[in-house]
């Protein structure tokens, strides 16, 4: 069993590791920043290691300084947790050259499934329905163009590495192909360091379905049923649910089927992801699926498919990484009650979701049945700008999906924050829409709807409020120069009575 576990990462998804360790008696090392000095999972690890400046370049996406920390510290296994350097395939290989367990897939199927081509390749021979599509040997502006033609109009010219719709450019006709190409080229350079492109066709209006997967050294592969993800921005998840409104038991089947075929393909191990591109556009009972690429890691929407299943996935992450075998198999898995996932950001909707960043300067986490709450902060954090704005995540769990989302919508309500701007009420309207209450939405829903959700959600703050806020800041610039720095972070109570008596206005 691994004794000591370092985690490459940050935020809430280290406290959501060093939870598990703390249950599997395994020590626990975090790994900081200087802008990270005083967050909540440093104090919360058994040890913890500085790697650098705030800048992730320097700290967090370091393969050197991670591994000399592992070192130092006398770990004797890594946890990337997910973004950063999660699903480099080259950090997974540092780390197995140190002798180090990688608790993940092998840095092989990292890499062969980082490239989309090399996925889709590998897909197609195990039998997994992929998107209609070519990737082309020329490479050249005209070579891409031609099998545009081929695949036909309008069709999508995609970076083979990274993700994230970096590197994508829509083709209506041949008349912009060349300039969109020359675009998505430079992008995916610029981002992946790779302008390695291929060409889909356009599906229209497709719902987004992934399907957790998780495989042992001994040979078990298993699913844990779908998750909806169809509310993006930007090719960015917003909210997550399951089981998706769209699955019907015989489409369950078959996608899981095929996720657990396309893990068997390429020779997965631990916890990951099979996403698909749901096509509903012939009605219900008609409905086709394609494979669109595979996240080898554990996904920020973990929790949702946790609270269906009953089941904890990073547990079972640290279990299989130490040799083990899955803790859980087939059929003994079940999915029950529907839950649902919105991720609470430091960004404000009304001027183009710019991320902020600051002190929360009040911050208090709903406790309501049925709700969870995976956080990174506390209050008197401080929200740094290098760093994705994730706050925290919001996972309601109930009988039935109408539940599930009033649950949701209450948490939110209760959940006041002070200090940044957050995406709350952008969430709310979202929640409300008709459109996502029906269950009807696709990967354009907030494309076509969101602008003016976010322009609807444009926060109005009490004057009262905002004085309070004013005189406590104040207050604390004045008292800075004279007190050390823990005594710095603001006293919950000083807020507290304009709260109470503002206490139906929530962010």
């Amino acid at each position: 069993m691994i004794k000591r576990l370092l985690i490459a990462n940050r935020g809430e998804v280290a406290l959501r590791v060093i939870r598990a360790c703390r249950e599997l008696g395994v020590e626990t090392v975090a790994v900081y920043s200087d802008a990270d000095q005083r967050a909540p999972h440093v104090s919360a690890a058994d040890r913890s290691v500085h790697i650098g400046p705030a800048a992730a370049a320097d700290s967090y996406l370091s393969t050197t300084r991670i591994v000399d920390a592992a070192r130092t510290s006398g770990a004797d296994a890594v946890h990337p947790g997910y973004g950063f350097l999660s699903e480099n395939a080259a950090f997974a290989a540092a780390c197995e050259r140190a002798g180090l367990i990688f608790v993940g897939p092998p840095s092989g199927t990292i890499a062969q499934m980082g490239s989309k081509i090399a996925a889709r390749k590998l897909m197609q021979t195990a039998g997994v329905p992929v998107v209609p599509g070519e990737a082309p040997h020329d490479q050249s502006d005209e070579g891409i163009l031609a099998i545009a033609r081929r695949v036909g109009f309008p069709a999508l010219v995609k970076a083979s590495s990274g993700g994230g719709g970096k590197g994508m450019r829509r083709i209506d006709d041949a008349a912009q192909a060349i300039e969109a190409i020359q675009l998505a080229r430079r992008e995916a350079e610029s981002a992946f360091g790779d302008g390695t492109l291929y060409v889909e066709r356009v599906i229209h209006n497709p719902r987004h379905v992934e399907v957790q997967i998780f495989a042992d050294n001994y040979d078990h592969v298993v699913h844990l049923f779908e998750r909806e993800c169809s509310v993006q921005r930007r090719h960015q998840k917003v909210i997550e649910e399951s089981p998706s409104v769209i699955v019907t038991p015989r489409l369950r089947s078959r996608m899981t089927d095929a996720a657990v075929q396309a893990a068997r393909a390429c020779g997965y191990r631990n916890a990951g992801t099979v996403e698909f591109l749901v096509d509903a556009s012939g009605g219900r009972g008609t409905e086709r699926f394609y494979f669109l690429e595979m996240n080898t890691r554990l996904q920020v929407e973990h929790p949702v498919t946790e609270q269906v299943t009953g089941l904890d996935i990073v547990r079972a992450q640290l279990l299989v990484a130490s040799g083990e075998p899955l803790p859980w198999l087939s059929p003994g898995i079940s999915q029950r009650g529907h839950a649902i996932e919105a991720r609470v950001y430091a960004e404000d909707p009304s001027r183009g979701f710019l991320p902020q960043a600051g002190r929360l300067l009040l911050y208090r986490e709903p406790r309501m049945p049925g709700i969870r709450i995976d956080s990174g902060v506390e209050e008197g954090s401080e929200i740094p700008v290098q760093y994705d704005a994730l706050i925290a995540k919001v996972i309601a769990t109930a009988t039935t999906r109408d539940e599930a989302i009033a649950r949701l919508s209450c948490a939110l309500r209760a959940f006041p924050i002070l200090g940044v701007q957050t995406n709350i009420s952008f969430l709310l309207r979202i929640l409300d829409h008709p459109r996502f209450r029906a269950g009807e939405v696709d990967t354009r829903f907030l494309d076509t709807d969101g602008a003016s959700l976010a322009e609807q959600a444009a926060p109005q703050m009490p004057d009262a409020v905002r004085a309070a806020m004013a005189q406590h800041a104040s207050s604390l610039s004045e008292s800075q120069d004279h007190q050390s720095p823990e005594s710095q972070i603001p006293n919950p109570q000083s807020l507290s009575d304009p709260w109470e008596h503002l206490a139906a206005w929530r962010r």
